[in-house]
């Protein structure tokens, strides 16, 4: 398979405290990779960095051969509204939109017709269970049915890669559980990439291959979650 993301010689620090020291990563299209290890050492940063969202003191993130440390921030903002999803803990769906809207609305964002926009969302809802809450406000919906709902605003635009933080945290171990086994089937039907940030090892294990962090680097021992449980 050919590489779809690469971080060398990752570095990130907040003030004095290092985050990621000398990382190297590299996904492949349609890989599902977990990043796993202690509280604070690193894990969300990492994720932050490969998309985007954060830029690396120094090292490189390269997608598609393309360092996007390089880029503007609007160019990296387009870049997660079309090649890549995002996906948080808790969601973050707008509260004042439906569910139809706030999974329409990367859509939206990138062009889309109202209508059709709207008919996508909807198809989108139906592939996670829960396309009978289009028409609903976040506050009227479960934990659960919120975060299928935000996965399907994360992979409405069909990305190549989602990057996933700690997806399941809010919730409780079968809904979870649940909400990871969507996430793969349609990654997998799809050909998308999935880059999960996790702390639990049932969670870890739906990934084709695990990444330790430890203190900001990567964990030497490759044991990953089985260390820390």
């Amino acid at each position: 398979m050919n590489t779809l993301l690469q971080g060398t010689a990752l570095h990130r620090a907040y003030g004095p405290t290092p985050a990621l020291r000398g990382v190297d990563i590299e996904v492949t299209e349609g890989e599902i990779v977990a990043i796993t290890g202690p509280s604070g050492c690193g894990k969300s940063t990492l994720l932050h960095c490969l998309a985007g969202i954060m830029r690396v003191d120094s090292g490189s993130v390269r997608y598609r051969d393309q360092d996007i440390g390089l880029w503007s921030e609007s160019a990296r903002s387009k870049l997660r509204r079309t090649e890549f999803g995002v996906l948080f803990q808790f969601g973050q769906l707008v509260p004042e939109l439906t569910a139809g809207e706030n999974v329409a609305l990367p859509l939206l964002l990138g062009g889309a017709k109202r209508r059709e926009a709207r008919k996508t969302a909807e198809e989108w809802l139906d592939r996670f269970g829960v396309a009978e809450l289009a028409d609903k406000l976040p506050g009227a919906m479960s934990g659960g049915q919120q975060q299928r709902c935000a996965v399907a605003r994360a992979m409405v635009t069909e990305p190549r890669a989602l990057f996933a933080d700690e997806p399941t945290g809010a919730l409780d171990v079968l809904t979870g559980e649940q909400v990871l086994g969507e996430i793969v089937r349609v990654a997998r039907e799809r050909g998308m990439a999935v880059v999960l940030v996790t702390h639990e090892a049932q969670i870890a294990a739906y990934a084709d291959r695990e990444i330790s962090l430890r203190d900001g680097a990567l964990d030497p021992t490759g044991l990953g979650l089985r260390t820390h449980a």
